[in-house]
């Protein structure tokens, strides 16, 4: 597993359009997710240490989004027969234990992720209401250490965009697992 920064992507980008499907077989179209004041994303997994660090995190800040009318979902892109706990089995599991109530979503051709430019798990895009990209850094300033964090810079991004102000500067890049890509790993 190897330690990866997400990416600096232009912000306004638009959200690309996809339909993925979550381990019941339900489809989703990713942009009908987006809420009155926009769409937070998150690519994660099961497996890797930094994403398993933040879930927790992850659904309190779901909770938070939703009050503020922003819509959340998850994505997996790490469905490879290598990672078994990454199984769309697996995520049933993940979802029915800790009672989501957000979409978590399968990525198996990874054509969501590489068209976001994900590089790792988690990785987490933060989109306005016209679909565009507004936030993608890390949740906070300690993935570590939910007790020892200082700046909830996701929060605080979420709250920016709710009250129509423009982006957080700086944005500090997402850390984790790098993203087992299909095209790299299999063999």
């Amino acid at each position: 597993m190897s330690l990866q920064e997400s990416k600096d992507i232009p912000l306004g980008t638009k959200l690309p359009d996809f339909t993925l499907k979550d381990p019941y077989d339900k489809e989703y179209d990713i942009k009908n997710q987006m809420g009155a004041n926009g769409l937070l994303i998150f690519i994660t997994c099961n497996h890797c240490p930094y994403a398993q660090a933040v879930w927790e995190r992850v659904k309190q800040i779901i909770q938070f989004a939703k009050k503020l009318e922003i819509n959340s979902i998850a994505v997996n892109p790490n469905i490879h027969p290598n990672y078994p706990e990454d199984s769309p089995a697996k995520m049933k599991e993940k979802i029915e234990d800790e009672r989501f109530d957000f979409p978590y979503l399968i990525d198996d051709t990874q054509e969501f992720s590489k068209a976001l430019q994900a590089v790792c798990t988690p990785d987490i895009y933060l989109y306005d209401k016209d679909a565009r990209l507004y936030y993608h850094g890390r949740i906070d300033d300690n993935w570590q250490d939910e007790d020892g964090v200082t700046k909830e810079e996701l929060k605080e991004a979420l709250m920016l965009l709710f009250t129509a102000k423009e982006p957080p500067k700086p944005q500090y890049p997402s850390m984790g697992c790098s993203i087992k890509w299909l095209d790299t790993v299999l063999g």
